[in-house]
């Protein structure tokens, strides 16, 4: 589990551990106007195609993931981002193993 500071910071590759063959998740935030959750995908697991009704945002904290936006496939490395637009088809795929925090905002 993550560590908290005097100050209340912590590391964000500490917040969920990989799993064997399993995805992880972890809600941080969940309020009304959104939620931040942190997830760690084994390699070969993927999340299937569906849409959400508000955008998110997707930071890859670790390795690097596949994201497919209305068919298109993005790879996305550690550091970088991309936005999931609100009511489009996506879909989450490791190749390799990789975390990512996802922010999704309610409109």
């Amino acid at each position: 589990m993550a560590s908290v500071t005097d100050d209340g910071c912590f590391d964000p590759l500490e917040l969920v551990d990989y799993q064997q063959k399993g995805i992880v998740s972890r809600i941080l935030l969940k309020e009304k106007a959104g939620t931040v959750t942190r997830f760690a995908f084994d390699e070969g697991q993927e999340v299937s195609e569906h849409s959400a009704p508000f955008d998110a945002l997707v930071h890859v904290l670790d390795g690097e993931g596949e994201i497919v936006i209305a068919g298109k496939a993005h790879r996305v490395a550690q550091g970088r981002m991309i936005v999931l637009p609100a009511n489009v088809p996506h879909a989450v795929r490791a190749p390799k193993r990789f975390k990512m925090l996802l922010t999704m905002i309610r409109a």
